[in-house]
């Protein structure tokens, strides 16, 4: 018997490799049925919404959707992006032919206490966010147009949608991005830096094109989690800054009348924020390092061993279910890792292979040709002598 193949321990972003299956289309394919899938359910969703309200009496927007009024049209936008979770765990499955815990962390699951961990740093870091854009100079309100408080009742309507459905959509975005896009390209790049570039680049034009500050914040958030993904060798540390800050920057929109219409995302912000933001990812960023140098999350995948390839017998091997009727032998052949011959020539890795019929291994180490089996007593010997 042969001792199966190691798959060797890799980091967070080489992770598509962590499979006997790989070929060079594989993350292509995947890539493909997460924006495609994707794509095909958002618009499916989107008629059943405008069905639904147009029959109901709902007027429409600019835009041709539906006004839901401003709770139910975020909520249905969170929902729109948060689909995009489970068709990455399907692509990491289907097409990536590798469990699809591989894509939350290198462990194969979620770290719960980790991802704890990472949001008691996250709340101090988007604290200091806010604080800091609170204070910072032309953030008055316009005496023109005052913030009007929603009201109560209001507020905690909107505010229980948004702890339901903030942490899928926040989650969705780091699993397509710092998760499936960023494995996709490690399959190919052994650079956590350059694995991580094209996602973060892609991530900030996601939220579409604003000011140039802004699309700098947003890249850097997204460099700058997608390299504590390789670090710590998971999700946690993005999904928890994810979560915070999005929670709390929803949570301040829904307090002020029409606060959650607003059309303005990151991408628009003006230089002053800008830095501020980066400047408290740096701090977010230095936070969880310190935290994992205390705590130490796993950041290479384990070694486990890759299933050994079923191989037919040979017509007129042994079965299993007695000796062959032919007395024939099955042929050896030496398969290297992931079911590869060997060259003629070279040499089995794992163990020798047993000798072909009628040889045994001689002491030397060479093959010599078997000797006979001893004559019974009485019986006649015609070997010349």
């Amino acid at each position: 018997m042969t001792t199966a193949p190691l798959l060797d321990p890799l980091p967070y972003h080489r992770m598509a490799r962590y499979t006997d299956r790989l070929a060079w289309w594989r993350p292509v394919l995947g890539t493909l049925l997460v924006g495609g899938g994707w794509f095909m359910t958002i618009l499916v969703l989107g008629l059943v919404a405008y069905g639904v309200g147009d029959a109901a009496g709902y007027p429409e927007l600019p835009d041709g959707s539906i006004d839901f009024g401003p709770t139910t049209n975020t909520a249905l936008e969170l929902a729109t992006i948060a689909i995009a979770l489970p068709l990455v765990l399907l692509a990491v499955r289907w097409t990536g032919r590798r469990p699809a815990g591989t894509v939350s962390s290198v462990t194969g699951r979620l770290r719960v206490r980790w991802l704890v961990w990472c949001l008691l740093a996250a709340v101090p870091a988007i604290a200091l966010l806010m604080g800091a854009l609170l204070f910072l100079p032309g953030q008055e309100p316009d005496p023109a147009a005052p913030a009007v408080w929603v009201g109560r009742r209001t507020f905690a309507s909107a505010m229980a949608v948004l702890v339901v459905l903030v942490p899928f959509q926040a989650a969705a975005e780091e699993y397509v991005f710092r998760g499936w896009l960023t494995q996709a390209a490690g399959a190919f790049l052994r650079s956590p830096w350059i694995a991580a570039l094209p996602q973060s680049l892609l991530f900030a034009a996601a939220h579409g094109w604003g000011t140039v500050w802004g699309f700098i914040d947003l890249a850097v958030f997204g460099l700058a989690t997608g390299w504590l993904a390789v670090r710590t060798g998971g999700l946690e540390a993005g999904i928890a800054l994810h979560v915070v800050n999005n929670l709390t920057a929803f949570g301040f929109a829904a307090a002020v009348v029409d606060g959650l219409s607003s059309d303005e995302t990151s991408a628009d912000a003006p230089w002053q924020q800008a830095v501020i933001s980066i400047t408290v990812t740096v701090i977010y960023t230095a936070m969880v390092l310190w935290l994992a140098r205390r705590h130490r999350p796993v950041s290479l995948s384990p070694s486990l061993p890759l299933p050994a390839p079923w191989q037919s017998p040979a017509y007129g091997a042994p079965t299993g279910h007695g000796p062959s009727p032919y007395g024939v032998s099955h042929q050896y052949v030496a398969r290297g890792p992931y079911d590869a011959p060997f060259p003629y020539g070279a040499s089995h890795p794992y163990g020798a292979p047993p000798p072909p019929d009628g040889h045994i291994s001689g002491a030397n180490g060479h093959d010599s040709p078997a000797q006979p089996p001893p004559a019974e007593p009485g019986a006649s010997d015609s070997r010349p002598h």
